[in-house]
């Protein structure tokens, strides 16, 4: 059920039709129900992912706070990190150390056929990782302090608008707007009608064209000419672009029409003066994330 299609659609203005009419605690109940029948849609196997992820790092978070040592509160951090990061491990990089491993034996002489498997990528599995170590890593540094609400927390990590595409919203942003009443906006509404379909706009109209003149180029049984390959190069970095940026728009328009502000995912990348500058005007929620809980911690330690 991608977010540009007729089906999405139709979901979002149940859902929407229905939240607005409910207080505050059964709207939080109905996101978390509306996540998860999302996310069923793609496929319903990988839905324990999602809960192991949640509960483990709502516990986790919880024991933080009354941990009697500093030991024992980096070990409920690492509680969260082995989890955390070796379900997305396993399922992202299996295949590639499998393929390896039996390339070796096949090349050894060894018979390989019997040990073939395929591990299938979740979906959505890096965005809501990233969402639950950033609140894990933030309660740790006591930068923010733990929902007492499982409903609340299992919102802000299977928010269905940001499951696909990010953006990948800091629990320190996301939750507090969670945790708080929201009221109707008119301001809200036209912010994220106008966000849905200017992305709506960029994904079907600019980026599935600028598909057929990108698309040849890069096909094996293709001889083009070098301005028709330069032509193909540049349609694919607008492709790519209003692809990845139309849909974090409509997932941004999604959670203002229900009332939430999301992290602004793409400036003008295009526009960038240097490759530094192009980064970070590019995917900057996952940048800034990597940033702040990779890069920093590890100078830090250097």
């Amino acid at each position: 059920m991608p977010l540009n299609s007729v089906s999405f659609i139709l979901f979002f203005l149940v859902v929407w039709g229905l939240y607005w009419f409910l207080p505050h605690r059964k709207q939080n109940a109905l996101l978390v129900a509306a996540s998860y029948a999302f996310y069923c849609f793609w496929d319903y196997r990988f839905l324990v992912l999602v809960l192991i992820s949640t509960t483990v790092d709502f516990w986790v978070a919880r024991r933080m706070v009354g941990a009697e040592s500093e030991r024992k509160r980096k070990g409920y951090l690492w509680v969260s990190l082995i989890v955390n990061l070796g379900i997305l491990g396993f399922f992202k990089y299996f295949n590639f150390f499998l393929d390896g491993a039996l390339s070796i034996l096949n090349a050894l002489g060894g018979d390989a056929s019997r040990w073939q498997l395929s591990i299938i990528l979740p979906i959505g599995i890096s965005f809501y990782t990233f969402k639950t170590l950033s609140y894990s890593i933030g309660v740790y540094g006591r930068e923010i302090e733990p929902t007492r609400n499982w409903i609340d927390y299992a919102a802000y990590v299977a928010f269905f608008p940001q499951l696909l595409s990010g953006p990948i919203d800091r629990a320190s942003a996301l939750i507090p707007q969670i945790e708080k009443p929201r009221s109707f906006s008119a301001a809200l509404i036209r912010t994220g009608t106008w966000l849905f379909f200017w992305g709506l706009f960029k994904k079907v109209v600019v980026a599935d064209n600028l598909a057929h003149l990108a698309d040849p180029a890069f096909s094996p049984d293709w001889t083009v000419s070098a301005s028709y390959a330069w032509a193909a190069l540049y349609a694919y970095a607008l492709q790519l672009y209003c692809d990845f940026s139309g849909y974090t728009d409509m997932a941004r328009g999604v959670a203002s029409l229900l009332g939430f502000q999301t992290a602004i995912n793409f400036r003008n990348p295009f526009f960038a003066a240097n490759p530094i500058d192009f980064w970070q005007r590019w995917h900057i929620s996952l940048s800034s994330w990597v940033q702040d809980y990779v890069y920093f911690p590890l100078a830090a330690q250097a």
